[in-house]
C-alpha cells in the first residue's frame, strides 16, 4: 500500500478523510458499501473504521500478550505493513531494590504478526529500548536489519512510542520495504490512537479498583459492630435456648457467605432480599420486641439484577441510626414493586429521623471522603456508598431519594431499570 493510501486509513479515525469525501455521512458510506462504492475514498474510509472497530476491543483489555496477539494483525492490516510488533516495558523484577526505577526500561516482546519473524523477531525487543527510554519514534534502516534472504521484504522498522498517562508503556514497531515521511507520520498517529485505548483501559481499571475500595468501605462498616454483636447476642442462647442459638448460628453464617464472598457487580433481588432477611433475624434476637419488620415483594421483580450490597447497607443505616436513643418499638418496612421498565424500592422505618441538612451533607460528601457529614461508627458510608453506585450505574437520575425530619422517621428509596446492556445477575 502507498504511503498516501496509509495516511487516508489513519486520517479516517480523526474524521479528516471525511473532508476528502465530499462531506458524505457514515450512514451515506454504509449505504455506498452495500451499493458499490462511488469512490476509492470511500472505499478507504470504510475499511480503516472497519479495521479500527475491530481492533478497539481487544485494546481495551490493556497491553497484554493475548491482547496485542488480537490486535497486531488488525494494525498490520491497517497500515499496509509486512509486519507488526508490539513492545512493553519488561516488569521490574522484584528483588531488584529501589534503585530499579533509576535505571533504562527493557522491552518484551509481545507479539509478531506478519512475514519474518523467525528472522527478525528476536530483536524487536533491544531495537525498541530506546523508543521505551527516550519516548521518541525511531526509523531503523537495513543496516540495523541486517538479513541474510534476499527475498525477505523487511529491509526498514518505524518504532513509535506508545505513551499512556505520561509514561512510556510500550512500542508498536512497523516493518516494510521502504520509509518515507507519510509512512512514518502515519505509524505515528496509529501509535497515538493505540495510546488512547490503553489509557481507556486504565480508566477502565481505576473505576474497577474504586469499585473494590467501595466494596471494601461497605464490608468494613458490617464487620465490626454487627459481627461482634451477633456473636454475642447467640452465645447470650447457648445455654438459655440451644436450639435457637444454633437457628442463629445458622443465619449468621448464610448472611456472611453472602456479604463476604468475592462478588460480581450485580446479584438479584431475590438474593439481596434473603440477606436481608438473615441480618434481620440476628437483629431481632439481639433488641427482642423492640425491633418489628415487614417486607412486601411483588414476585415479578425477585429476578431484577441490583449492585452487590446496594440494600443491606439501607436497612443498617436504619438500625443504626433510627433507635439512636429509641425507647418505644421501632418498625422498618421493606417494599419491592413492579413499575413497569423498573421496580422501585424503599426501605421505610419510625425512627428518630435526620435533619435534612444534615442528610445533604453526608451524601455529598461521598462513600469514601472523610469529612464532617460522617456519623459516629460510620453511619453516613451506607447511603452515600450506595447513592453513588446507583449514579454510577445508572445515572444520575437512579440517585437515592431521601425523606425525613427530625422525629419523623426516614424512607429512603430507589429506582432500578429491570434491564441495562452487560448487566446481569450472578
Amino acid at each position: 500500500m502507498s504511503a498516501p493510501s496509509v495516511l487516508m486509513l489513519v486520517g479516517a479515525v480523526f474524521v479528516a478523510v471525511f473532508a476528502g469525501t465530499a462531506g458524505r455521512t457514515l450512514p451515506s458510506l454504509l449505504r455506498a458499501r452495500r451499493h458499490g462504492f462511488g469512490t476509492p475514498a470511500d472505499e478507504a474510509t470504510f475499511r480503516a473504521l472497519h479495521t479500527i472497530s475491530r481492533a478497539s476491543p481487544s485494546l481495551r483489555a490493556g497491553l497484554t500478550r493475548e491482547s496485542a496477539r488480537r490486535a497486531a494483525r488488525h494494525l498490520r492490516a491497517l497500515l499496509g505493513a509486512e509486519a507488526v510488533a508490539l513492545v512493553a516495558v519488561r516488569p521490574a523484577d522484584d528483588d531488584a531494590g529501589a534503585d530499579a526505577d533509576a535505571e533504562e526500561a527493557d522491552g518484551e516482546l509481545l507479539v509478531w504478526d506478519g512475514e519474518g519473524g523467525d528472522r527478525h523477531s528476536a530483536g524487536a525487543a533491544c531495537q525498541a529500548r530506546p523508543v521505551l527510554n527516550g519516548g521518541r519514534p525511531r526509523v531503523l534502516t537495513p543496516d540495523a536489519l541486517t538479513c541474510d534472504d534476499p527475498a525477505c521484504r523487511i529491509r526498514v522498522g518505524m518504532l513509535a512510542p506508545l505513551t499512556v498517562e505520561g509514561r512510556v508503556t510500550g512500542v508498536l514497531a512497523v516493518y516494510g520495504p521502504s520509509a518515507s515521511a507519510a509512512r512514518v507520520r502515519a505509524v505515528g498517529e496509529v501509535a497515538r490512537w493505540v495510546a488512547g485505548q490503553l489509557e481507556l483501559a486504565e480508566l477502565d481499571s481505576s473505576r474497577a479498583r474504586l469499585a473494590e475500595a467501595e466494596m471494601r468501605a461497605l464490608r468494613a462498616q458490617i464487620s465490626p459492630h454487627f459481627v461482634y454483636n451477633s456473636l454475642t447476642t447467640i452465645a447470650s442462647f447457648v445455654r438459655t435456648d440451644p436450639e435457637r442459638a444454633r437457628e442463629l448460628l445458622l443465619d449468621f453464617a448464610d448472611f456472611a457467605r453472602y456479604s463476604f464472598r468475592n462478588p460480581r457487580d450485580f446479584t438479584t433481588l431475590a438474593d439481596e432480599l434473603r440477606s436481608i432477611d438473615r441480618y434481620l433475624l440476628l437483629e431481632r434476637a439481639r433488641f427482642g420486641d423492640r425491633l418489628h419488620f415487614s417486607v412486601e415483594v411483588a414476585p415479578e421483580v425477585l429476578p431484577v439484577a441490583v449492585p452487590f450490597l446496594s440494600l443491606q447497607p439501607l436497612v443498617e443505616n436504619s438500625i443504626r441510626h433510627g433507635m439512636e436513643g429509641a425507647r418505644t418499638e421501632f418498625h422498618i418496612k421493606i417494599v419491592a414493586r413492579d413499575a413497569g421498565p423498573e421496580a422501585t424500592i424503599s426501605v421505610e422505618d419510625d425512627g428518630v429521623g435526620m435533619d435534612p441538612e444534615r442528610l445533604r451533607g453526608i451524601l455529598s460528601a461521598g462513600a469514601l471522603s472523610p469529612g464532617p457529614g460522617r456519623d459516629r461508627g460510620g453511619a453516613g458510608i451506607g447511603l452515600a456508598n450506595v447513592d453513588e453506585r446507583m449514579r454510577q450505574v445508572y445515572g444520575d437520575e437512579y440517585g437515592l431519594t431521601v425523606e425525613t425530619a427530625p422525629g419523623a422517621g426516614t424512607k429512603v428509596s430507589l429506582r432500578v431499570p429491570k434491564y441495562r446492556p452487560g448487566v446481569f445477575p450472578d
